[in-house]
């Protein structure tokens, strides 16, 4: 296959073409992606809900649990979220540390505290009912234009361009778009716009699910199933034989490594140290071994004393804790200490250690606490 370079000037001469599309042939490619999607779409917990009642609060619920997270992972948390608060009303009288608690394990956090804020301020502020605008989904918290959009568009059925990550592989093969992500968007929403229904005879909800569909199915990253596909015939990447080498992306920037150092406090009946994050930034609400703040660079020795809860001996642990974040990487260096009286000791709480599951504790902590456990010879005893 011919390599295809960027071409700034060839990315003009062809894009006025692909963008003149006839009203007819947006028509026919709606109603044959239709047709496919009745067949073939996939088997879902959130499209099982008929109750029209209960449709706005699990589209918004599993659209939330969906960003930067795989529908394979989404589901089974999901459906654990549905049976323990089946309705906003009763999310949002749930405790923030119980909603936290449940989403153990999805990660970015942030997602379940607005989740919570947006519960709340539904229920106070719009008598328990989601609004049903762009404009006035984009007001509340954790929703932006693409959730806003999928929500419009699935939950009420109305008009919208719901443009995911799948969306933006199927418009940039269909309609031969070479300018790199993220600065193509723009034009891919433009073009997703020119196919996507304009009133609620077209299917608005089940098109926008079709289009992510064929692009978890059918129009994949790797090794598409052309031969599969509703547009096959209109697509020009395929056409031309270039779909492996569209959308193209920008060049990834090296994750910046951040270091810091956490406080393992332990008391002879077995029990830890734990306190709560501050609510905003990473991890925000959520119980922590104390830790320092986390730089892009080595903390000095006074630093780390003076981030740790409280004065006594820390015994250094050789090696590192690591985790991946989005936006970098993350080296956390373990520190022990065993005591005696936690009388003098505040700031926090202390917990039995077979009750650790009880809190809402981010894997990285659990981590921390497993790096420990086969570290120290001491932990399993817990002599002072």
């Amino acid at each position: 296959m011919n390599k295809l370079n960027y071409d700034k000037e060839r990315d003009k001469k062809r894009f006025p073409m692909l963008t003149n599309l006839l009203p007819k042939t947006s028509v026919y490619m709606r109603q044959k992606l239709l047709t496919w999607y009745d067949r073939h779409k996939r088997v879902m917990p959130w499209r099982t809900i008929k109750n029209s009642k209960k449709v706005p609060y699990k589209i918004w619920l599993s659209e939330i649990m969906l960003q930067q997270t795989t529908v394979t992972t989404v589901g089974p948390y999901f459906q654990h979220f549905l049976k323990t608060w089946p309705t906003i009303d009763e999310l949002a009288n749930a405790s923030l540390d119980d909603v936290l608690k449940v989403w153990q394990g999805l990660g970015y956090y942030s997602r379940a505290r607005n989740l919570h804020k947006c519960a709340k301020l539904i229920c106070n502020n719009f008598d328990g009912r989601f609004p049903n605008t762009e404009e006035q989904l984009e007001q509340l918290p954790g929703i932006g234009p693409y959730t806003a959009a999928a929500i419009l568009a699935i939950a009420f059925d109305k008009p919208a361009i719901v443009v995911d990550g799948n969306v933006e592989r199927v418009i940039t093969r269909v309609f031969g778009i070479f300018k790199p992500l993220p600065e193509g968007r723009p034009i891919i929403k433009d073009c997703a716009a020119k196919l996507a229904p304009k009133t609620t005879r077209g299917r608005p909800g089940d098109y926008a699910q079709a289009v992510m569909d064929l692009g978890a199915t059918v129009c994949r990253p790797r090794k598409p199933l052309c031969d599969l596909c509703p547009w096959e015939k209109y697509c020009i990447a395929n056409q031309q034989n270039f779909v492996d080498q569209v959308p193209r992306k920008a060049p990834k920037k090296v994750k910046a490594v951040r270091k810091g150092v956490v406080f393992l406090a332990l008391m002879s009946d077995g029990s830890l140290f734990l306190r709560r994050r501050p609510e905003n930034g990473l991890l925000g609400g959520m119980m922590e071994f104390p830790s320092t703040v986390w730089l892009e660079r080595s903390l000095s020795l006074k630093e780390i004393c003076g981030a740790a809860p409280f004065k006594t001996q820390w015994v250094k642990i050789t090696g590192t804790v690591n985790q991946a974040f989005s936006h970098f990487q993350l080296q956390l260096q373990v520190r022990v200490a065993v005591v005696n009286d936690q009388t003098q000791i505040f700031g926090g709480i202390w917990v039995d250690r077979d009750r650790l599951d009880e809190f809402a504790l981010p894997n990285l902590m659990k981590k921390v606490w497993a790096f420990a456990l086969k570290r120290i010879q001491l932990l399993p005893r817990l002599d002072c």
